[in-house]
């Protein structure tokens, strides 16, 4: 698949910012700064909101736009939703296949638009898979908040969030994305039959 030609665009310019900031990210969460790391997700998830905004606005949509901004999105989720898990003493090794199953979609999500752009036709997509992305971004924001309670006892109870929640918020998350992934198999699914050669047979001569 070949990678468009960019752009210097203010809205390219938001979508790139997410990925720069995934190594910030990571490592304010690794450092357990879940204050500062809440507030850089913040910060990367508006440049989602506005990326797509500014593009519209000021008439700068292009080819790089589209393709750079959701990979921008699976870069920074999967990235952040890897380290809580590695972070988390309550999740183990084998948890990891919900990590599998949100990188699995993506793949096949990004392996079935490459198979509609050498058609020629469109990927179809729903309201579900925007839905996904919002319920992820803010999943995120709920289990840093429950770890930044978690740093501080003396402030919040001890006991106040059981240490089970991120999983199931975690697996909450993934389940969506599953779902997300079927709808659009369901949607798209003749982009697997084999591509019907244009035109007719030729007639003898």
């Amino acid at each position: 698949m070949k990678i468009p030609k960019f752009i210097l665009t203010i809205p390219n310019i938001l979508s790139l910012s997410r990925i720069v900031l995934v190594p910030l990210l990571i490592y304010l969460l690794y450092e357990k700064q879940w204050m500062l790391a809440l507030i850089l997700f913040g910060i990367a998830s508006l440049t989602d909101l506005f990326d797509g905004w500014s593009a519209r606005k000021l008439n700068q949509v292009s080819e790089f736009g589209i393709f750079i901004d959701p990979l921008a999105d699976k870069f920074l989720v999967i990235s952040v939703f890897a380290a809580l898990m590695v972070l988390d003493p309550y999740l183990e090794v084998f948890d990891f296949w919900m990590i599998a199953v949100i990188v699995g979609r993506d793949i096949l999500i990004t392996f079935m638009r490459y198979l509609a752009m050498r058609r020629g036709e469109v990927l179809q997509t729903s309201q579900f898979g925007k839905v996904k992305t919002a319920f992820q971004m803010v999943s995120i924001v709920i289990i840093i908040m429950i770890y930044f309670v978690r740093k501080h006892p003396d402030y919040f109870p001890r006991d106040s969030v059981h240490e089970s929640v991120p999983y199931w918020i975690m697996l909450g998350v993934t389940i969506l994305t599953a779902l997300s992934g079927f709808r659009y198999l369901f949607s798209n699914w003749r982009l697997f039959l084999p591509e019907k050669k244009k035109g007719g047979p030729s007639e003898p001569a």
